[in-house]
């Protein structure tokens, strides 16, 4: 099969995945709605790093689950996202990107902003609407991280690549 960039994710618990699909269901335009919501960590790491994404990755699942937390809105101008903050997942990407740092993309490379998209790709007063109905209603909260997976990414649907839960 053709090699392909991997992008990495983090995993969210049962509830909190199922409740953040039913945001971007319900938001997201359909038409390109064809993943599950997620947390991207890494949006193209080099497709010959798969056994040492796989290595490092099971590594950090045995550190324990980082806590997290929806914390706020964010306006993406054509779409709208829930800011996540961890100081725990922010320091294993940050030791990531540290042993990567030759090998990333400049997207990768910038500052990260943890955040889980549900609508995108809209019109900006489309955007600007569902941003003001979720504040109005908006409290944080706090966010299950189980784990880390990695995906091939191929122009569709991500294919599976390995899946590491937290001990």
């Amino acid at each position: 099969m053709e090699m392909a960039p991997i992008i990495v994710t983090a995993l969210l618990g049962g509830e909190d995945q199922a409740w953040f699909d039913r945001q971007r269901q319900a938001h997201f335009p359909p038409e390109r709605n064809f993943l599950s919501a997620h947390l991207t960590i890494f949006h193209h790491l080099p497709p010959s790093l798969e056994s040492e994404v796989r290595q490092r990755l099971g590594d950090a699942a045995r550190e324990g689950a980082p806590k997290g937390h929806v914390a706020s809105l964010i306006p993406l101008g054509r779409g709208v996202a829930y800011r996540i903050d961890s100081p725990g997942l922010e320091g294993v990407r940050e030791y990531l990107a540290d042993i990567w740092s030759g090998v990333l993309t400049p997207q990768d490379a910038a500052p990260w902003r943890a955040h889980i998209t549900i609508q995108n790709k809209v019109e900006p007063p489309v955007a600007k609407a569902l941003l003001t109905e979720l504040q109005a209603d908006f409290r944080p909260r706090p966010l299950k991280i189980t784990g880390y997976a990695a995906w091939w990414y191929r122009g569709g649907p991500w294919e599976p690549l390995s899946r590491h839960m937290c001990a």
